[in-house]
Formats: structure tokens, C-alpha cells, sequence
């Protein structure tokens, strides 16, 4: 009789293929909840999908699953869940999986093919809001859990799990980070899967490593009380438009860096392992071009390839600009005021309100006289967060994903941004992205879908990781 880690992994999948029925008509019910958090007409719907997800884990063996209101009693939040199941050795490492169960609107319903609330399988896919991003990707370890427990025979897994699935994170996490701080004792863990990002490709397995954090900006510019005749006073009082058309473009130098003093003081540099491994990607340019609103030509920092700028390099970002006369016909003025909004993306260590201080002390350095220019920041801004590839967790993530592929898993990092951060610092834990969604799964778009077969190795990968994160001597940090 076939004993071990083979025998073991094969009666995985004969758990997941046996089951996969139950584990898709549950993800339908789950999926056809619309719960938008970023719509207060729908945080009713939000505060069902949280109960319907505790119940499903309850039903899978889940000990615990709680509810977790977040926000003040006058200002209310929408809730999180919480799930716990102890491991049956209690000097096992302790895992806690992120995740969140609120989903972006749907608008324009008009260019859904079906239904965003009434998931539809075709061609092995599952078309619905929410497939991909995010309640497919937690709903996976469920699924895996149950396989890990019935190719064991146990009653426990190896090692302790914690769930901790938000319903605020389509609308930035507002009540997040405090709920973290509140319920820190108990979400105390070894390490904090993510299972919110996507692989490079389908036939091309990868892990996210790290993930960008954001800080907005808006900078405007004020010069005389009124607007000008530009024929009595044009050319001999400054113009607010040239004057912040001159600070913007100041923002670069000609290799594409950004210019704010000490904005790359904290940058951490890839190194060359992890440049051989992005490279080895299979990136097409022109097709990626493509996607980019068929932009052009590639550009950005010199130095440095397009995967490379996009999710390891640190950018500044002018997203518009406007003032003075924008109507039809002509109008000879000197506008009285000038605005921009600019965004800057962050790499790991960046800390957004500090980077929030560096467009000030710029503006304030170069704005010509004659002119006000004021620099605004938009709220605290979005951490970066990053894992290194050689840390333990990374590595026993990476096993498993091998493990259920059959293949070499690759690493990626992703432009957007997230909790991640606030998870990683408050809980003192190392993070490890383990996820299965696909860029052209049209996350936020129309027509979301999630390949349901993926959905299937993300199973394979949980129940595997539990085994690898159980095995790793001492701490996975």
C-alpha cells in the first residue's frame, strides 16, 4: 500500500475533485450576495455576506467564527470575520489567512454579458462580481482545509488557523488598522497568508512578493485676486498656469527620476537574484503596450525594465491638471489660479506620510515669486508591502504552490496596494501571497470571471501549505 507525501497529496486532490461540486454551488451563494461596500445602500448585503461565510465556516469544522463590527458606535463600519481553529499540537506555528468578502460596484451594468449577481459558468470559467477578487481566492481554504483533514484522517490541521476576512477593503480598509490594534492579542500568529493578488499566467504559476503603497497629492497654485486681461497685464505678472506647469515638469529629471529631495533615501534596491527572476519572466512588450491603452512606447526611470518600474520602482504621477479658460472660443487672460493632482506609488520602506512632506518642501523651494502655491496630501496614504524571496514563509509558500502545479513557481509584484502593510507591522508576522487570480480575470471590471480549475490547484496549494508552514523549524519569519 502506497504510504507518504505522494500517497498524501494524491488523496488531496481525490478530496478536491470529489467535492469540487459542493465547493462551487457554496461559492454561488456566496457570489450572488452583492455586497459592494463602497455603496451604503448596500451594507446590508455586506453584513450578509459575513454571516453567510461564518456559517460556512462552522459547517466546514471551524470551532470559532465570529462576527467583528468595526468603527465607533456613532460612525459604524461593516464587519469582518473571524475564524479559528487550533492546531492539535499546541507548539505548532499559528497561520492567519487574509482575505476580504466585500466586492467593487458593478457599474456599467450595461456592458455585463450576465447578471453580476447571478454567477454563470462558460468554458470553465465563473463569471460574477467577486469570483476572482476575493471570494473565490478565500473560499479556496475552506476547500483545502477540509482536504488536508480527510487524506490524514485528522480532526485538527497541522497547524493553527486564523481567518480574518474584511469587508471594507474595496473601500479602502477604513476601519482596518484599528480593528488590528483592538484584536491584536488574538489574531496573534507566525505568519499571514494573502490569497488577494494574481499569478503572471495561467501556464506561468508565480507568487507576489510585495505590493506598492500610494499617497495622493493636489497641488494649486493661486496668483492675482481676479482674472487678467492678458493684454494689459500678460507678460509682466506672474502666471499661475506657467508657474505650475514649470513645478510639474520640474517633478523629473531627463532619465525619468523623480526629483523631490530624499524621495529614494529609504528605496530598497532588487537585487540581482531577484532581477534574474523577474527577467525570466516571459514579458512581451509590444503585446503589454497593448493592454496600456495601445500606448506608444515604454518610458519611465532609466536604468531599469518596464516590469521593473511598474512594480519595484517608487513613481510620481501627474493625474491632471486644470485652470483658467477651458471652454469654447478664446479667452485672453491671465487665470487667477492654476491645480494639479499628482499620485506617488511606494516601494517597500517608503512610508506615505513621509513622502507626503517631500512635494511640499519642493514646491515651497522652486514656486516663483509673486505666486501662493499650496500642497495638500490626501489622507494617510497606503503602506508598501514586500517579502523577500528567501525568507522561510516565502519558501514553504512557494513549495506548496510547486507541489500543486507540478512546476517552478516563479515571483512577481503588483503595482496596486493594499492592507497588507498594517497587517505585517501591527501583527509582528512575516507575509507569505499565495493566490491564483489572473490579470485578465477583469478584476473591477465587467464580466469578472476566475478560471474554476485554478480555483482548484489554489485548494491543492492551501492544503499543501499547511504541511510546509507546519514543517519549518522554529520561527518563519
Amino acid at each position: 500500500m502506497e504510504t507518504g507525501p505522494a500517497h498524501a497529496d494524491a488523496d488531496v486532490r481525490s478530496y478536491i475533485d470529489a467535492h469540487k461540486g459542493d465547493f462551487f454551488a457554496a461559492l454561488k451563494q456566496w457570489l450572488a450576495i452583492p455586497s459592494i461596500s463602497a455603496d451604503p445602500g448596500r451594507a446590508g448585503d455586506v453584513r450578509r455576506a459575513a454571516p453567510w461565510l461564518a456559517d460556512c465556516l462552522r459547517q466546514a469544522g471551524f470551532p470559532a467564527a465570529e462576527l467583528w463590527e468595526t468603527g465607533m458606535a456613532d460612525q459604524p463600519g461593516l464587519p469582518a470575520v473571524f475564524a479559528h481553529w487550533p492546531a492539535a499540537d499546541p507548539a505548532a506555528p499559528t497561520v492567519l489567512v487574509y482575505g476580504h468578502h466585500d466586492v467593487q460596484p458593478v457599474e456599467p451594468l450595461g456592458e455585463w454579458n450576465s447578471p453580476p449577481f447571478d454567477p454563470v459558468e462558460r468554458d470553465g470559467l465563473l463569471l460574477a462580481r467577486g469570483a476572482s477578487d476575493d471570494k473565490g481566492q478565500v473560499l479556496f481554504h475552506v476547500l483545502g482545509t477540509s482536504a488536508w483533514l480527510a487524506a490524514h484522517g485528522a480532526s485538527a490541521p497541522p497547524v493553527t488557523l486564523k481567518l480574518l476576512i474584511e469587508g471594507e477593503e474595496e473601500s479602502g480598509s477604513t476601519h482596518f488598522a484599528d480593528l488590528l490594534r483592538r484584536e491584536r492579542d488574538r489574531l496573534a500568529c507566525d505568519v499571514i497568508v494573502i490569497s488577494d493578488t494574481t499569478m503572471w499566467a495561467a501556464d506561468v504559476p508565480s507568487m507576489c512578493i510585495g505590493m506598492r503603497g500610494v499617497i495622493d497629492a493636489e497641488i494649486d497654485v493661486y496668483g492675482p485676486e481676479r482674472d487678467l486681461h492678458s493684454g494689459s497685464f500678460g507678460g509682466a505678472v506672474p502666471n499661475p498656469l506657467h508657474a505650475l506647469a514649470e513645478l510639474l515638469a520640474g517633478l523629473h529629471d531627463r532619465d525619468g527620476r523623480v526629483m523631490l529631495p530624499g524621495f529614494y533615501d529609504k528605496v530598497v534596491q532588487l537585487t540581482p537574484a531577484e532581477r534574474e527572476l523577474l527577467a525570466r519572466l516571459p514579458f512581451d512588450e509590444k503585446a503589454w503596450l497593448a493592454t496600456a491603452g495601445n500606448s506608444g512606447a515604454a518610458s519611465g526611470e532609466a536604468g531599469f525594465s518596464t516590469i521593473e518600474r511598474v512594480w519595484a520602482r517608487p513613481t510620481a504621477e501627474i493625474n491632471g491638471m486644470w485652470g483658467g479658460h477651458t471652454g469654447p472660443g478664446g479667452k485672453t487672460i491671465v487665470p487667477r489660479e492654476a491645480h494639479a493632482k499628482l499620485s506617488f506609488r511606494l516601494v517597500a520602506h517608503q512610508e506615505p506620510t513621509e513622502i507626503a512632506g517631500l512635494p511640499r518642501e519642493f514646491v515651497a523651494q522652486r514656486k516663483p515669486p509673486g505666486v501662493n502655491a499650496v500642497v495638500t496630501a490626501d489622507g494617510p496614504g497606503v503602506r508598501p508591502s514586500f517579502s523577500p524571496v528567501d525568507s522561510p514563509a516565502v519558501a514553504a509558500g512557494r513549495r506548496a504552490m510547486e507541489r500543486a502545479f507540478g512546476t517552478e513557481i516563479l515571483f512577481t509584484r503588483e503595482g496596486g496596494s493594499g492592507p497588507e502593510a498594517d497587517l505585517a507591522d501591527v501583527l509582528d508576522a512575516p507575509l507569505v501571497f499565495v493566490a491564483v487570480g489572473l490579470d485578465d480575470d477583469r478584476i473591477h471590471a465587467p464580466n469578472e470571471r476566475v478560471d474554476m480549475g485554478l480555483l482548484l490547484k489554489g485548494a491543492q496549494t492551501s492544503a499543501y501549505l499547511w504541511d510546509e508552514l507546519a514543517a519549518v523549524p522554529g520561527s518563519t519569519a
